[in-house]
C-alpha cells in the first residue's frame, strides 16, 4: 500500500504537486497519468525519497521509504534505466545491487531469464539499445523480489513482444497481491493494464477512480447507424438530449440513445437497419476531456 497525503513540493515559488492525497491499493494495476509537468515524476520521487516534501507525507506499507529497513526487498523502482553504470556488465551491475542488499547471486540470474536479458547480460549496460536498458531497469527492480512495484514508462522503448510481457507481468505480480504502481504515456497500453487509474494535472488529482469509471464518466456512447432511410431514422430518434451527425448517405452517429432503444424506434416504423453499433468512449477520449485545461505543453495543430 503507498499512501500520499496532503503531499506538496514546492520549488522556489512553483509548486509541482499541490495538496495531493491518494491510496495505491495492492491486488491492482494503478495507473499513474497526466500531462507532462503535472507532477507525477516528481511525486514518484517523494514516494521513494529522492525528493522531500514540502508538506505532507507519503508511506508504503505504512512507513516513509527512507526507514524502510531493506528497501530494494520491500519496494522495486524503475525512474530512469539509464541511471547505470555504463561500464559494467548488466550482470555484474546486478551483482553489485545484490551485494549491498544482502540478496543472493541466484536471484541475480532470476531476474536475468525472467527479463530476457540473458544473451546480453556479459556486455557493458553502456552500449545497450534503449529497449534492452529498460529490461535491465526492470530486472533491477524486480531484484528484491518486492511487495511493491513503481515503474514509470516500463515500455518505452520496447518492441511488441517487450511491451506484452511487460502488461502481462505486471498483472501477474498485482494477481499475487503486491501494490503495483505504473506510469506511461501509452494510453491503449494503460487502458489493457490497469484497474485503476489516478490522473494529476498541474499538480492536483483531477481523477482518482476504477478506470472503467473514468472511462463512463469523461465519455459518451455512441451509435453507429446504416438504413436506407436515413432521414426517417433521423426523424424517429431525435429529442432534447439525443444528438445526430450524419456521416454518410446511409450512415449516421447517435449520441444519448442506446442502441436497444434505437432499434425498437426503428422496428416501431418499419424502419430497415442494415448496422447498429454501440461505441463506448477510450481511456484516451477520458483522458483527453480530462487534462485538456491541465496541459501545460500545447502543441499547436498544423491546419
Amino acid at each position: 500500500m503507498i499512501t500520499a497525503e496532503g503531499l506538496t513540493k514546492r520549488y522556489g515559488d512553483k509548486t509541482a504537486v499541490d495538496d495531493v492525497s491518494f491510496a495505491v491499493s495492492p491486488g491492482k494495476v494503478t495507473g499513474f497519468l497526466g500531462p507532462n509537468g503535472a507532477g507525477k515524476s516528481t511525486t514518484m520521487r517523494m514516494i521513494v525519497g529522492l525528493d522531500r516534501p514540502t508538506a505532507g507525507r507519503v508511506t508504503v506499507n505504512g512507513a516513509e521509504y527512507r526507514r524502510l529497513r531493506a528497501p530494494l526487498s520491500e519496494v522495486g523502482v524503475l525512474l530512469d534505466a539509464k541511471a547505470v553504470h555504463t561500464g559494467r556488465t548488466a550482470r555484474n551491475h546486478l551483482l553489485a545491487m545484490a551485494a549491498t542488499h544482502g540478496i543472493p547471486r541466484s536471484r541475480v540470474d532470476e531476474v536475468i531469464e525472467l527479463t530476457g536479458i540473458g544473451s546480453v547480460a556479459g556486455k557493458r549496460a553502456g552500449g545497450f539499445s534503449l529497449g534492452m536498458g529498460q529490461r535491465l531497469g526492470i530486472a533491477a527492480a524486480l531484484l528484491g523480489d518486492p511487495h511493491t512495484l513503481i515503474l514509470d514508462e516500463p515500455v518505452n522503448g520496447l518492441d511488441p513482444e517487450g511491451v506484452r510481457w511487460v502488461r502481462h507481468f505486471v498483472r501477474r505480480l498485482a494477481a499475487e497481491g503486491r501494490t503495483v504502481l505504473l506510469s506511461s504515456h501509452l494510453m491503449s497500453e494503460m487502458a489493457q493494464t490497469a484497474d485503476h487509474v489516478i490522473v494529476l494535472g498541474r499538480g492536483k488529482v483531477l481523477a482518482d477512480a476504477p478506470l472503467a469509471d473514468l472511462v463512463r464518466a469523461w465519455t459518451t456512447e455512441t451509435v453507429r447507424v446504416r438504413t436506407p432511410r436515413a432521414t426517417d431514422l433521423s426523424e424517429a430518434v431525435a429529442g432534447a438530449d439525443v444528438e445526430i451527425v450524419t456521416t454518410g448517405p446511409e450512415t449516421l452517429e447517435v449520441h444519448g440513445l442506446p442502441a436497444a432503444r434505437i432499434g425498437d424506434l426503428a422496428a416501431a416504423r418499419g424502419i430497415p437497419l442494415h448496422e447498429l453499433t454501440p461505441t463506448t468512449g477510450s481511456l484516451e477520449d477520458a483522458y483527453l476531456a480530462l487534462t485538456g485545461e491541465s496541459v501545460e505543453y500545447r502543441t499547436k495543430e498544423i491546419a
